[in-house]
């Protein structure tokens, strides 16, 4: 087999193509994940709105996933891929800290998932934001579904990355505070709950430092559903109508028992 890409299939898929097959589209997701360094370490952010196409499937889906202990990523895209794709590592991820003896680093865990991303050429659609902390210090990454990565202080991904990254480019500074960092992160997220139809439901936050990792489940709800204030009944007969008919829907039947005379139900 030789090296580099194969386009062997490209004439079968025009010839497809011209006899009306139509050609698979990427699927439609939407969310916003984001990360951010602050002075003792990490805090990432996520909404919990899954859609399938235009239906919320799930209001409060949990997109910040588990590596190892000092290590979480958020994913956005195709919800079974970013679980299953953040699984593997992990587990893999325990075996290379087992096998070393050493504490898992957060470049190891972004070297992983790229290069799995890209021997799958963007077919498994995970878009991630990677953050942890480990003995050389606090990293943050977005890692894309074809495998290339950044190293940032401050990152967005998912379809309402656009408006949490205009909150991060107006207000974020360097050794910003605990507190300051959660606000920061809280205000991203929402700005892409609120401007993005595929994003939505509560705030989810998870704070990263070199001593304890904090997993903020439901830390703002803002579209939390309140009781109403009013309570509307209408009288019998506000309704007006056009036509009635009444249906007698008792069925009458005989049933002629064996060895017995007849029986007349209904």
């Amino acid at each position: 087999m030789s090296a580099g890409f194969d386009f062997s299939n490209h004439s079968r898929n025009t010839f497809l193509s011209e006899k009306g097959l139509k050609v698979p589209k990427a699927t439609s997701t939407g969310t916003t994940i984001v990360g951010c360094l602050f002075k003792d370490g990490i805090v990432l952010g996520a909404d919990t709105r899954a859609t399938e196409g235009p239906i919320v499937a799930d209001k409060n889906c949990e997109k910040i996933h588990f590596i190892s202990d000092s290590i979480r990523c958020c994913g956005a895209g195709t919800a079974a891929d970013t679980e299953f794709i953040t699984a593997l590592i992990s587990s893999n991820i325990e075996l290379h800290a087992l096998s070393t003896g050493r504490k898992p680093r957060v470049v190891t865990a972004m070297t992983m998932l790229k290069q799995r991303l890209f021997q799958y050429q963007g077919h498994i659609g995970a878009a991630l934001v990677l953050g942890g902390v480990d003995p050389s210090g606090a990293h943050l990454f977005t890692i894309h579904p074809h495998g290339s990565t950044d190293k940032l202080p401050y990152v967005t991904m998912g379809s309402g990355s656009l408006a949490a990254m205009a909150v991060f480019e107006s207000s974020w500074k360097p050794d910003l505070s605990r507190e300051d960092a959660l606000k920061l992160v809280t205000a991203a997220v929402s700005a892409g709950i609120f401007n993005d139809l595929g994003s939505g439901s509560n705030v989810d936050a998870c704070v990263i430092t070199a001593t304890e990792t904090e997993m903020l489940r439901g830390y703002v709800k803002p579209n939390e559903r309140t009781q109403k204030e009013r309570t509307y009944g209408f009288r019998r007969g506000t309704t007006a109508w056009t036509a009635e008919k009444i249906r007698n829907l008792v069925v009458s039947e005989e049933i002629t028992p064996i060895g017995g005379e007849e029986m007349d139900t209904s």
